[in-house]
């Protein structure tokens, strides 16, 4: 059976953290990994505090280096042969998800599948190769040759992903992930007034 490889890149993610954690925890993944991206809020202590009751491997990057490098950063320490990436800003997560992901890889049906939150902007119908969505499940084999692009690609990583797998013909599905939200800087704000 292969191994599971959950990795999640966090970015001043104060709000959402804890349920994604949480939830990520519960489902069957053989490691976790959290890539911290030089939160300036409290994520950070959220994390630390996370970490003792829940195992994963948490890595502190000092300064934000952008999701590439966060994501790159996370392939580098991850050991399974499926990986899968969950943005931190999200809310509605539900194992079920992962299932939608992992499946297709597993039963080598896709080489990537794209998790597209019910409230995305960009319908991925439309413009697929244009989807911004950090929700994707992979083989770890696949992306090592372009590690050090995924690096330096700061917020243009998912787009230089799926062009990579574009024009090696590989296999991509997009699943709709149900009620799946992400919380968007004006969230943010909003929560922190009430």
């Amino acid at each position: 059976m292969k191994k599971l490889s959950a990795i999640i890149c966090a970015y001043n993610d104060e709000g959402t953290v804890i349920d994604v954690v949480t939830t990520v925890y519960d489902y069957f993944f053989d490691e976790i990994i959290i890539v911290n991206d030089g939160s300036t809020d409290i994520t950070d202590s959220i994390l630390k505090e996370l970490n003792d009751f829940y195992k994963f491997t948490y890595i502190v990057l000092p300064e934000n280096k952008g999701k590439g490098y966060a994501m790159a950063t996370g392939i580098e320490n991850a050991s399974g042969e499926i990986i899968v990436f969950i943005d931190a800003n999200l809310s509605n997560l539900r194992e079920e998800h992962f299932a939608q992901l992992i499946t297709p890889v597993f039963n080598k049906e896709a080489d990537l599948v794209l998790g597209q939150a019910t409230d995305a902007l960009i319908d991925c119908k439309m413009n697929p190769f244009k989807s911004f969505t950090g929700q994707r499940a992979l083989l770890k084999n696949d992306i090592l040759p372009i590690l050090e692009d995924i690096k330096s690609s700061k917020l243009s990583v998912e787009t230089l992903i799926n062009l990579y797998y574009q024009a090696l013909e590989k296999r991509v599905k997009y699943v709709m992930l149900a009620n799946l939200k992400h919380t968007t800087k004006s969230d943010k704000l909003n929560n922190h007034s009430l």
